[in-house]
């Protein structure tokens, strides 16, 4: 990264050091009032507090509501008194079962966009229903390009999707026959057909707390919240902790549900850079720069989707510095826990920090090869407590909204993380690093295409020099016109909003795999323009005249 002013790190070292800035400077960028007038030095941060989030820390306001709130509510629109249980509160409705319509009071003081006097019998002038801000305000970033792509396959050869994140599409990939035996175990015991609690079955959660286990980051059954999936678990770490008004720090390139659970929430998404140039390391002075008063809380994804990225302890280490220098929270989407090739590690962000806050969101899904089960995880890593007040309980409170993941899964969790083989996940590696090798190796011969060897995870990102393709606009125009003559997918860069490049799935057969970078190579010498030398006049030594030369 580039030297940016006093207390930057050399670039050579792609580290992170705190900005050299007075407490009034600090005072002003994060909102927060400081008692040391003068100048401090960079250990003293930590005493003098530019810290956006303590042991209060504020959950989502909705969270606060209790049940009691609710029936007060509920009770406008009924003349009897609640009840001990919403849920199953049968005297909002009278003894011959009608309801009873507020008048017309209620009305204008909810704000009614209808004069009250206007009001039909049932308590409004015309049929008008409105979708929420959540419904208006979600939207899948990969969802809305694909589908406004125009995708013909060419009917003369089959179909090959490299753009599919689902390990099983291809059935090359199977869960494991210790999980499967473990879920037909757990249907045969009859012991989880009924409701499970929304936090999740204490023998599941205690199975987790192990799994997540590590001697510098221990967990209990407690700092479990079982999940429908590991998206379900970012959307929980998300909700909780943003809000409308704050924002949320996400990688640049990056998995696209980020911002969707983000933008419908009304929380604003601010992108940090990846450095392709660095085997996708983080921007850390770029990163430091978005980070406000109002800043919730950093996702970082590791191994990531889509680079293939896995980054070191050093590295790692750096981005909790900055976490730590400022007081925000961490959010850890490690889905692709372990699922490193050889060579690399994978470090838990949480076993490498003892002060700043973590919720690692995980689950069955891609290691063990079964994304439709739909069991994830948090595991809260909060040594200070600095959860405690607030984000723990609001946890709790948000897994209430679905009544907890799938409690035939949760019952087969102890046995598949206990019994399932290092080698099943062994054999997952293997495959997938030959089939990044081999793309790898076969897409940097093609003309005009840059791929980035990943370390792990299931993908891997190349860039197109779009020099070399003047007919084509853009990466998304480039990738429809491979489906039309080649009937090969890959995802266009812009859906993780990094364009000029595209993304591959490495998890397909090699036979398929083969055949699909050989197309991939078809297409892209079909449509390569080297780039022409400039001309100039060069003299000729000996004489005053000149030549029209290359060079």
């Amino acid at each position: 990264m580039d030297q940016q002013g006093p207390g930057r790190a050399d670039p050579a070292s792609r580290d992170w050091k705190p900005p050299n800035q007075t407490a009034e400077e600090v005072s002003a960028a994060t909102g927060t009032a400081l008692d040391e007038p003068d100048g401090y030095s960079r250990n003293s941060l930590f005493r003098i507090g530019c810290a956006k989030i303590n042991s209060s820390t504020p959950a989502l306001p909705f969270l606060k509501s209790s049940h009691s709130d609710l029936r007060k509510r509920a009770s406008v629109y009924s003349d009897v008194t609640p009840t001990t249980d919403i849920e199953s509160d049968c005297s909002l409705f009278d003894s011959e079962g009608s309801f009873t319509p507020p008048d017309d009071s209620y009305a204008m003081q909810q704000g009614s966009p209808s004069d009250a006097s206007s009001l039909s019998p049932g308590g409004r002038a015309e049929w008008k229903a409105r979708s929420s801000y959540m419904a208006k305000n979600t939207l899948n970033p990969i969802r809305k390009i694909v589908d406004g792509m125009k995708l013909t396959p060419n009917p003369e050869k089959a179909m090959i999707a490299l753009s599919i994140g689902d390990p099983t599409i291809y059935k090359n990939f199977s869960p494991p026959e210790e999980a499967v035996r473990a879920v037909k175990d757990a249907a045969d015991s009859k012991k989880f057909d009924g409701y499970a609690p929304s936090t999740g079955i204490l023998s599941a959660r205690e199975a987790v707390a192990d799994y997540a286990s590590r001697s510098t980051s221990p967990v209990t059954a407690k700092d479990v919240i079982l999940t429908s999936g590991a998206s379900h678990a970012l959307e929980l770490s998300i909700s909780v902790l943003c809000d409308r008004g704050s924002n949320l720090l996400i990688p640049c390139p990056g998995f696209s549900i980020y911002k969707t659970i983000a933008c419908s929430l009304g929380v604003e998404c601010r992108s940090y850079r990846l450095q392709p140039e660095l085997d996708w390391e983080i921007d850390l002075d770029q990163l430091a720069s978005l980070i406000d008063a109002d800043t919730a809380a950093i996702v970082v994804n590791n191994p990531s989707n889509p680079c293939g990225s896995v980054y070191t302890k050093e590295h790692l280490q750096a981005i909790l510095e900055v976490a730590d220098y400022y007081k925000v929270p961490v959010i850890a989407d490690e889905i692709y826990d372990d699922l490193v090739f050889p060579g690399h590690v994978f470090y838990p962000m949480a076993s490498l920090t003892e002060t700043v806050p973590v919720l690692a969101c995980n689950g069955l899904t891609k290691k063990f090869i079964c994304p439709g089960w739909r069991v994830g995880w948090i595991t809260i890593h909060d040594r200070d407590g600095i959860l405690e007040e607030e984000i723990r309980p609001g946890l709790i409170s948000l897994s209430q909204r679905i009544l907890g993941p799938n409690a035939l899964v949760q019952g087969a969790i102890p046995t598949i993380l206990s019994t399932v083989p290092r080698s099943f996940f062994d054999g997952i590696i293997a495959t997938v690093h030959a089939n990044a090798k081999a793309s790898f190796d076969i897409m940097s011969g093609i003309p005009g295409l840059s791929p980035i060897m990943p370390a792990g995870a299931m993908y891997m990102m190349t860039r197109i020099d779009m020099e070399h393709f003047p007919e084509f606009e853009d990466d998304l125009s480039f990738t429809s016109q491979l489906v039309s003559e080649q009937s090969v997918f890959c995802l266009p860069g812009q859906c993780f909003d990094f364009p000029g490049y595209f993304r591959i799935v490495l998890t397909i057969p090699a036979e398929k795999m083969n055949d699909a970078l050989s197309r991939i190579g078809e297409f892209c010498r079909q449509h390569f323009v080297p780039l022409q030398e400039p001309f100039r006049l060069t003299p000729y030594p000996d004489e005053h005249r000149y030549d029209f030369t290359c060079g």
